[in-house]
């Protein structure tokens, strides 16, 4: 496992000075003043079984606009503007109207990639249709690699890493452990869990076709209350690891169940540091849940630092680093197009490498998918070495091992149709 950067090392590497008990980026030599607000659309669940975690992302959003808008190169100021979507797909496009309406360029989403699939077909007729009103799609954390595949559209770029980079990574540590021998597909039953599903069989066939996939179930999204009878289920069908994608309280009620229906296999997941997910844990799960992201609690550094501040302003964790790259990458791509407009924007974000909390990153010209590093991270004890504790629970999520970019990136189809 590789070493986590120290704090001074991993600063000086991102451009950052400490000053008055503060960590702010430093406007590199050579940056623009635009001197202009530009408005970013959230646009996600601020109600419903999801609201917990829309409503953590909307604070990390507004949170690190300020941080942003202080030091970046290009000299603009960044607002976010919050429109509940009620994790629905109609409601979403008439959110990004409402957005569209108040002269917003820029939007964002990323639970539910069924919304993101909405929001990116109506974005590409928009722009189609309204040259000089163009708006670009800022993806935070919706999955679908069919979005920069088949799907990919010049205006959306995607700064979580996809379902299939995740697996990928996954599936390399899952290989060479022997005691895994019978796995359990869960998953939320929209395009999100049908990947996860897709492509854990996939690679499991691949890299260790001696693991049976011993049962598949999908459940609808954000709608079951009670897991206990999934839990039977995986119980009685022998699997000793569950592989699941569920976020959000279909995660948190899911290993509830499991810790209250004595399910002691273990847990393959992308979302266990989510709103909710680690209380539903508690004590329980140590050394057995594993997940998969591009960051985890305890980075330390920078990330440290933004971290407590935002724990300690919210009294809530902040997890969704994909604000962090979506900041970065647009305050360089403004400084470099020496504009605000989306158009000249997205020329400049295409192919762009810059650093970001988890080193240097691209946005790959080819499908607009951020290449990045990921985490596979394990639930235990918090501790001296890995102290950061979500929700209180004493425990954490400590890093297990590191997948750098060449190795969790993934082949693309996309044909890419520029303007």
């Amino acid at each position: 496992m590789r070493n986590t950067p120290r704090p001074l090392a991993l600063a000086l590497a991102l451009g950052f000075t400490f000053g008055s008990g503060a960590v702010m980026a430093q406007a590199k030599p050579g940056a623009v003043n635009l001197k202009e607000t530009v408005k970013i659309a959230w646009i996600d669940p601020l109600s419903g079984l999801m609201a917990p975690v829309g409503n953590n992302q909307l604070k990390s959003f507004q949170f690190f606009a300020e941080k942003f808008s202080a030091s970046n190169p290009a000299g603009v100021k960044f607002e976010v503007v919050g429109l509940d979507n009620k994790l629905s797909p109609t409601e979403s496009l008439n959110a990004l109207k409402t957005a569209m309406d108040q002269g917003v360029r820029y939007i964002t989403q990323g639970n539910g990639s069924s919304v993101a699939g909405a929001l990116i077909d109506a974005v590409n007729k928009h722009n189609e249709r309204n040259p000089g009103k163009e708006v670009v799609f800022l993806n935070h954390s919706a999955v679908d690699p069919d979005f920069t595949n088949s799907k990919c559209s010049y205006w959306h770029f995607r700064f979580d890493a996809d379902t299939s980079m995740k697996m990928e990574a996954m599936t390399t540590f899952m290989k060479d452990q022997p005691d895994i021998k019978k796995v359990y597909l869960l998953n939320q039953n929209y395009s999100h869990g049908h990947q996860v599903a897709k492509f854990a069989k996939e690679n499991l066939a691949r890299k260790r076709p001696d693991i049976q996939v011993v049962g598949e179930d999908l459940h609808p999204l954000a709608q079951v209350r009670d897991f206990a009878p999934y839990i039977a289920k995986i119980k009685a069908s022998g699997a000793d690891t569950v592989i699941t994608g569920n976020w959000g309280s279909d995660l948190a009620l899911l290993v509830k169940a499991a810790n209250e229906g004595g399910y002691t296999g273990k847990f393959f997941t992308y979302y266990t540091g989510v709103s909710g997910t680690p209380t539903a844990l508690g004590q329980g799960g140590a050394g057995r849940v594993y997940q998969i992201a591009y960051s985890h609690y305890n980075m330390g550094g920078q990330m440290g630092q933004w971290m407590k501040e935002f724990n300690d302003k919210f009294k809530d964790d902040f997890y969704t680093g994909s604000v962090i790259h979506i900041f970065g990458a647009l305050g360089e791509a403004m400084a470099k197009a020496k504009s605000t407009d989306p158009v000249k924007v997205a020329a400049a974000m295409e192919g762009l490498k810059y650093k970001s909390f988890n080193g240097e990153v691209e946005i790959r010209k080819a499908d607009h998918q951020l290449q990045q590093p990921l985490y596979l991270t394990v639930w235990q004890k918090a501790d001296a070495k890995f102290p950061y504790s979500p929700e209180n629970t004493g425990m954490t999520l400590a890093p297990v091992r590191t997948f750098e970019s060449y190795i969790s990136s993934t082949p693309t189809s996309c044909q890419m149709k520029r303007p």
